[in-house]
């Protein structure tokens, strides 16, 4: 993770496309949303490696994410409610069961029909969102954060200097 952490950075710091960045956060967003445990969730992640974008960005932003779940799950659960009764889905819903393999899915689980729906809503404004953030972020705040008295006093913190160091070693490296 900590490895994670140190290309997120070094990818907002650097050359890295905002496009790309951007991209990375909201696949983030969809596989946090999405339970890793079935058959699709792992589709998911699999077929994310097919599209171009960061993956540190993805990778980060899926963890924080999924240690937020429990306070999610909630609002996920009473999407994948409502999606499941919507009552002029009902016949797809059963033609789907009914096939095989297509229940190992587990789409018919709140969960899993509230997450991926929740992961597809919100791609394109958490990408835009991001778009947006990415230039400000380094136009703005990267400078003011690196020049800041607390930023070195808490750069000296065990976990965070070893993020320090993994960047300064990837950044010799050329990664």
């Amino acid at each position: 993770m900590i490895k994670a952490i140190a290309k997120l950075i070094i990818a907002l710091n650097g050359n890295v496309k905002k496009s790309q960045l951007a991209a990375g956060f909201a696949w983030g967003v969809l596989l946090a949303l999405a339970p890793l445990g079935n058959i699709l969730g792992i589709a998911l992640f699999l077929v994310s490696f097919f599209f171009r974008h960061n993956h540190a960005s993805k990778v980060v932003t899926m963890t924080l994410l999924k240690l937020l779940s429990p306070l999610i799950a909630p609002a996920v659960d009473l999407l994948g409610w409502e999606i499941l009764h919507i009552t002029a889905l009902q016949p797809l819903f059963t033609t789907w069961y009914n096939m095989p393999f297509v229940p190992l899915t587990r789409f018919y689980n709140t969960l899993v029909a509230g997450g991926i729906a929740g992961g597809i809503i919100l791609w394109i404004p958490v990408f835009f969102l991001f778009m947006a953030l990415i230039p400000l972020y380094r136009n703005n705040v990267a400078r003011k954060i690196q020049e800041a008295k607390i930023f070195k006093r808490i750069a000296k913190i065990p976990f965070l200097s070893s993020i320090t160091k993994a960047i300064s070693e990837m950044t010799d490296k050329g990664a």
